[in-house]
């Protein structure tokens, strides 16, 4: 399985929505699974992905072939590297990607 992260860089404006696309496919077709996003932060912490502005996390979130969402940076991220970690599983395929991000002005 092949897993590809879209986003429009490595430094998101702070109280804007900052997208980004997963696609997943094997074999160059879509590939149906289940998406679990979280972020890290400097210290190990780990906390989940809010989807979109709900109050559901982006846990075990089924989708196929492709999974858009986005994060609005809070202002105490301002400067701070975090690490998006996304985990794909599709069937017994498990694969993670992991993107440095630092919220800016």
């Amino acid at each position: 399985m092949k897993v590809n992260l879209i986003t429009p860089g490595h430094s998101p404006r702070i109280g804007r929505h900052w997208n980004y696309e997963v696609h997943a496919t094997r074999d160059g077709k879509p590939v149906a699974g289940k998406i679990t996003a979280q972020l890290v932060d400097p210290a190990g912490t780990v906390q989940p992905v809010r989807f979109g502005n709900t109050p559901k996390n982006v846990l075990n979130w089924p989708f196929k072939g492709e999974f858009r969402d986005f994060i609005v940076w809070p202002p105490d991220a301002l400067g701070v590297t975090f690490k998006l970690r996304l985990t794909v599983h599709a069937g017994a395929d498990e694969t993670v990607v992991s993107y440095a991000v630092t919220p800016g002005d």
